[in-house]
């Protein structure tokens, strides 16, 4: 395709000649942008450019390098979607709302090929690519800036899908939505399909190879419902069948919520659904099983779902005729929920932190073999101090009212939430020392997060 241009190269008449009759050429081939896009995804780091002209991209032996792409293979690249709609998503709201209700399908809008014949418009990629490395998770993953150069298209394609699900124009980013799409869940993408990959190949050719469960494990309003909603969006549009499941839907039904309650007169931590012992632990089972023999075509189950609207808020199992279906051959399924990988304590300590605890603490030895052995790799999402939890909990009740939605009351937030701090506040240093119950260290992402819900550099 003739010599690579640099980003600050000016463009001659014969050069835009050149460039336009290349865009003519690829018009037919990048029309496929404005579809549902399947493309084959190595399951690596370091996969290279999907164009066969992977000369375009050169590396200098320096640290401090400049990327060099020919123009025709920016028009890949600079696709954006239509302006943003007006759907109720976290990117549109300062990544404050934790109502993560009105995302109940994928939203597409049309797209929009873009081709760039400006300097000016070419070095936002140069400028994206220094951004994408200023992130804090790169070296976490094992990427360098070398591998997101030879992979920077796959960068792009995914920051382009994710700011087509939340409605956004790529182009047009703030450096909080930036941050979210390019520091956090590309890179955990890149990570679980790291993990897909090491798992799929303990497997021989003719074996059915079950799904990779991946637990989440992240304390109550921290964006982990939303990260796994981008993640399971990534998958399906890069060919891979997932599922996602929370531990919410494994709660007790309205009846065993009531049984509860009367076996545990004046224990306000089981006294709502929650907690240890507030969880159908025989149905997590079944359904975890059942989602791990989905290796197949055809095969399709129902995974449990729950209302926690019913009851005027204290919750019930929500219908299995709502219950969404799920076919396989699935190759992944998320798993969230904010007391994954707790483990039981010494009882002395867990009295020390609240003498109720005594019962929660009891019951969490069930929950491994219900929960945490089916889950291979693990993501933990830290932070510095519980508290944040009533502060994230606060500002989503406080959407909701101002929306003229039904939200708590402040007082309301502040009992709610004070029925988790007493599980959070013992168990979370044990979590965060030692990993999840029976997690293997190798396939261990720990997240740090400030209190605007980003990753923070680990101190």
């Amino acid at each position: 395709m003739g010599e690579n241009r640099t980003f600050n190269h000016t463009v001659t008449e014969q050069e835009e000649e050149e460039e336009e009759e290349s865009q003519r050429n690829m018009a037919s081939s990048l029309n496929v942008l404005s579809q549902p896009c399947h493309p084959t995804i190595l399951p690596s780091f370091t996969c290279s450019s999907s164009s066969s002209n992977t000369n375009n991209i050169n590396i200098p032996s320096s640290n401090n390098f400049k990327l060099h792409f020919s123009s025709s293979k920016l028009s890949h690249f600079l696709t954006h979607s239509s302006k943003s709609g007006s759907g109720n998503s976290w990117l549109q709201h300062g990544f404050n709302s934790t109502n993560t209700a009105g995302i109940n399908e994928y939203r597409q809008g049309p797209l929009y090929s873009v081709f760039p014949t400006k300097p000016a418009q070419v070095s936002s990629v140069q400028d994206l690519f220094e951004f994408i490395c200023s992130g804090p998770l790169l070296e976490k993953i094992g990427v360098t800036a070398e591998m997101v150069a030879e992979s920077i298209d796959k960068w792009l394609l995914y920051g382009r899908l994710l700011s087509q699900l939340f409605q956004l124009n790529e182009l047009y980013l703030t450096v909080p939505q930036k941050a979210r799409i390019y520091h956090y869940y590309i890179p955990v993408f890149l990570w679980c399909e790291d993990q897909i990959k090491q798992h799929r190949s303990t497997f021989k050719n003719e074996e059915d190879i079950p799904p990779l469960v991946i637990g989440f494990s992240a304390p109550q309003g921290c964006g982990k419902t939303t990260l796994v909603f981008a993640l399971d969006y990534l998958f399906q549009k890069t060919g891979r069948k997932s599922a996602t499941i929370s531990i919410d839907d494994f709660y007790l039904t309205a009846e065993g919520q009531g049984k509860l309650r009367e076996a545990n007169p004046g224990n306000a931590l089981l006294e709502f659904r929650g907690n240890a012992g507030s969880h159908d632990l025989p149905l997590s089972v079944e359904t975890l099983t059942a989602l791990s023999k989905l290796t197949r075509e055809g095969m399709k189950i129902k995974p449990p779902r729950y209302d926690k609207s019913a009851f005027n808020g204290r919750g019930d199992r929500a219908d299995p005729s709502t219950w969404p279906e799920v076919e396989g051959p699935l190759t992944v399924v998320l798993f969230e929920g904010w007391m994954l990988g707790f483990k039981p304590l010494p009882m002395e300590v867990v009295k020390a932190v609240d003498p109720q605890l005594e019962t929660v603490n009891k019951n969490l030895e069930g929950y491994y073999d219900a929960w945490d052995k089916f889950i291979k790799s693990w993501i933990v999402i830290k932070i510095k101090d519980p508290s944040c939890v009533y502060q994230w909990r606060l500002q989503a009740e406080i959407a909701m009212r101002e929306a003229g939605k039904p939200g708590m009351s402040d007082d309301e937030v502040r009992d709610f939430v004070s029925r988790y701090l007493p599980a959070y506040n013992a168990y979370l240093p044990t979590l965060y020392l030692e990993g999840p119950n029976g997690s293997d260290p190798k396939h261990l992402l720990t997240i740090e997060i400030d209190e605007g819900r980003n990753p923070i550099l680990a101190t």
